[in-house]
């Protein structure tokens, strides 16, 4: 009867212990690439027992050379900034430029307490009304919308514009992927609108919005239409591209059994050509996405839709001592949230996609 040794089976149990264990950390490591939390994953690997020196120096590339480049960054940003004289005054530096978030978060509270003040009097009205045989009143606070609205109403508005751009963008796409015919028709016009700035785009977009959006009780406001639909026209292009190309890249072969087992469009579109091209259209999707963001900014400040491009706008028509930081204050939220945005696609094409492009 062969005997087994007790060293040899612990060590065995010790070795598929941590093999499920390296398998746990590369299944949530594609999660954690999605969220740009990368950095993670060799200090799992490290605690796991993975050769931690070199896990530590994947660690340092990762997360300690961005952060000494941010800290490097500010350093020189806090020395040069007051040496800056402006019309508005000096260039503020970090510290000035938080205490103005500080100031935007506390005037948004106070906001929100005024708005529940003044809706609580106006229920207190109301029910006396209703008690005396009246009928109630309802009124809207009037107050100025605070800079956490304005950048909810730039999401929502950038949002709207790319969805439809989409709708638009993916159907174009592949009628030119699958047809050299309306692709040769198409080419022509998205190379000839493609580069066009949003500034020409605005002005013929709120002629048409004024022309043809008469009701002044609508689902939407007119500067928010001029906005999403100024954000839809410059930023489907990429869509368009990218679709056509993923569409046009499929392997002959699977086309060719699509002929074979004649499918009709609607089933070959939904079995063949959208899955084999969700890579590339997912491409197309993020860069109008980010092409979008960046659109609306000029699109709210000639449209006056609140958002935050009208914030900067307003900060810069104001000229107070305060504006420059203010307005510093939207850059950075303008370009943490294009950021997040295209962390959100790219989650998203990682639910839909194999894809391994960052």
């Amino acid at each position: 009867m062969t005997t087994i040794d007790p060293q040899f089976a612990a060590d065995a149990a010790r070795d598929a212990r941590r093999a499920r264990l390296f398998t746990r950390i590369n299944k949530i490591d594609s999660g954690l690439k999605v969220f740009g939390l990368a950095w993670i994953t060799p200090i799992l690997r490290a605690a796991a027992g993975d050769n931690p020196r070199g896990q530590m120096k994947e660690v340092w590339r990762l997360l300690g050379v961005p952060l000494l480049a941010i800290a490097i960054f500010l350093m020189l940003w806090s020395a040069l900034a007051p040496r800056v004289q402006t019309s508005l005054g000096a260039i503020p530096g970090p510290m000035q430029v938080w205490e103005q978030v500080e100031n935007l978060h506390a005037d948004h509270m106070r906001t929100m307490e005024d708005s529940a003040e003044f809706y609580a009097r106006q229920d207190e009205r109301n029910a006396t009304r209703i008690a005396n045989g009246d009928a109630p009143r309802y009124r809207t606070f009037t107050g100025a919308p605070t800079y956490y609205q304005q950048i909810w109403t730039s999401i929502k508005t950038v949002f709207f514009g790319f969805v439809l751009g989409t709708v638009i963008a993916v159907p174009m796409g592949i009628a030119a992927g699958l047809s050299p015919t309306a692709n040769a028709a198409m080419n022509p016009l998205i190379q000839i609108f493609k580069p066009v700035s949003p500034l020409a785009w605005l002005p013929i977009v709120s002629i048409l919005v004024s022309a043809l959006y008469t009701a002044d009780d609508g689902w939407f406001s007119k500067s928010f239409l001029i906005s999403a639909i100024t954000v839809t026209l410059c930023s489907l292009w990429p869509t368009i591209i990218n679709t056509a190309l993923g569409v046009a890249s499929i392997d002959k072969d699977l086309v060719n059994v699509s002929k074979v087992l004649k499918m009709s469009t609607w089933t070959k579109i939904t079995k063949l050509v959208l899955p084999s091209s969700l890579p590339l259209i997912f491409t197309g999707l993020r860069l109008s996405l980010g092409v979008g963001w960046m659109v609306l900014i000029a699109a709210e400040m000639l449209a006056q839709n609140p958002g935050l491009g009208k914030f900067v706008w307003d900060e810069f028509q104001n000229g107070s001592s305060v504006s420059l930081a203010k307005i510093m204050v939207a850059v950075f939220t303008i370009g943490i949230i294009g950021f997040l945005l295209d962390r959100l696609m790219f989650a998203i094409q990682s639910m839909f996609t194999f894809s391994n492009n960052r």
